[in-house]
């Protein structure tokens, strides 16, 4: 009896995960070089969460700040980070480097999904 119960208890469990529907995230790469963001413009659909991925390639590290975007994430050098953001409405979303202020800005243009660049 015991063992049933525990196989029940288990199918139940694995029941409820397996029904959970896996969410599909788009992900875009931004390179940071020379205290750039490249590319500098990214277009991304709207109402999707997006998962930004930052490439320090600078041998210093830089913060990632967006007002817009509510987001602040300090970027280690010679590393990748990994940043969520949305789901935006359409729009235009400014981020820049915190650090490095007067070269690293860039923006995140939200777009209906049949006009963001995939």
């Amino acid at each position: 009896m015991r063992i049933t119960r525990s196989y029940m208890y288990f199918c139940m469990l694995f029941g409820m995960f397996a029904s959970v529907k896996a969410v599909a995230t788009d992900s875009v790469t931004i390179v940071l070089r020379n205290h750039l963001f490249i590319p500098a413009q990214v277009e991304v659909p709207a109402g999707k969460k997006v998962r930004l991925i930052i490439d320090n390639q600078d041998d210093t590290a830089e913060e990632f700040d967006s007002f817009d975007l509510n987001r602040e994430k300090v970027l280690f050098p010679k590393r990748k980070s990994v940043i969520y953001i949305g789901p935006l409405s359409v729009g235009e979303y400014r981020f820049f480097g915190e650090f490095s202020p007067n070269t690293a800005q860039g923006v995140v243009i939200a777009k209906e999904s049949s006009d963001a660049a995939q």
